[in-house]
């Protein structure tokens, strides 16, 4: 059944177990019997589906649909963004890596397919981004998601990457699922220090990020993978490398673990100014959702992104009607 059909008909499921790690959100007591319910998050929410099944049917990091919040759509002059943001400083120091469409994930759309509806479907997420800002404070935002292989870091990446290339504006992405570091995988490319290294004091923010080209795009790896996640990103060193960071980029995305594994995800958010929820149509659960939202702060959920839907982009026949007639 479509993933917006559930939204609207309650449907029993039993739970899915999971394997007992550390830093684990532990489920909630009393949910064996409990329904398919949709969680309050999406209960009166516009959903804006638009994702057709493609050759990639069948591989998770899929390309986007989006379920956004209730944006208020206003003019944007992207030259009025906050003043007091300055652009990153020292960029000569950096390590600067131009990016190979070919060797890049192919659901990177934004990199790979950039003139196809489904990279205008990203275009439409960083617009209201970019409107939500005008209204609140929104410099840093957690991309994460209730499993693993949801789509959250594709859709980091594609909304970075289409962030660095708005005028005046300057974006960072930093990999902070730490236990899995995978970004520079997807972007087919290596790096000697990320994060981890950071955080650990062997290396500075300023020499571990990468400009990524031609997008402009700055990119601070994962680095060296590692399990005492949690402690780290909770101290004062984590605090610090985000304040760092806010000093040089207009936007940082924070592409975070899965929320319904480790609790790392939650701590990110609880530090960012907001969090975009990705979740993949057919596989995440409305039951494992709600679990997951109520150990969050409602006011930082920003909305949730449709990965993998069924239905059809509604701006496909106009496409392929102007690619015809050009």
């Amino acid at each position: 059944m479509k993933f917006l059909k559930t939204l609207q008909k309650k449907q029993s499921e039993r739970p899915t177990d999971i394997d007992t790690v550390d830093n684990v959100v532990p489920q909630a007591e009393g949910e064996k019997n409990g329904g398919n319910k949709p969680p309050e998050l999406f209960v009166g929410r516009d959903l804006k589906i638009g994702m057709p099944k493609t050759a990639f049917n069948n591989q998770r990091d899929s390309f986007i649909n989006t379920a956004h919040s209730d944006f208020e759509p206003i003019a944007i002059d992207v030259a009025d963004l906050d003043a007091s943001r300055s652009t990153p400083a020292e960029e000569k120091h950096l390590l600067e890596i131009t990016i190979e469409a070919e060797r890049v994930n192919p659901h990177l759309v934004a990199i790979t397919q950039p003139n196809t509806p489904y990279c205008e479907e990203y275009r439409s997420l960083r617009t209201e981004v970019l409107h939500r800002s005008q209204n609140q404070k929104l410099q840093s935002i957690v991309i994460a998601s209730v499993g693993h292989s949801e789509g959250k870091s594709i859709t980091a990446l594609n909304l970075s990457w289409l962030l660095a290339q708005t005028s005046d504006v300057s974006a960072l992405i930093i990999d902070s699922d730490l236990r899995m570091p995978s970004l520079t995988d997807y972007l087919g490319i290596e790096a000697d220090t990320g994060l981890s290294e950071v955080l650990e004091g062997t290396t500075s923010l300023s020499d571990s990020i990468i400009r990524l080209e031609p997008a402009g795009l700055h990119l601070l790896p994962g680095g060296r993978a590692r399990t005492d996640v949690s402690e780290l990103i909770s101290g004062a060193k984590f605090k610090e490398i985000l304040r760092e960071a806010y000093q040089m980029y207009d936007y940082v995305i924070i592409d975070a673990p899965p929320l319904g594994i480790f609790t790392d995800a939650a701590v990110l958010i609880n530090q960012a100014d907001g969090a975009l929820l990705v979740v993949c149509a057919n596989q995440t659960k409305y039951k494992d959702i709600e679990r997951t939202l109520e150990t969050l702060p409602r006011q930082k959920m920003l909305g949730a992104v449709l990965n993998q839907s069924e239905d059809t982009l509604i701006r496909d026949s106009y496409y392929n009607y102007y690619r015809n007639n050009k």
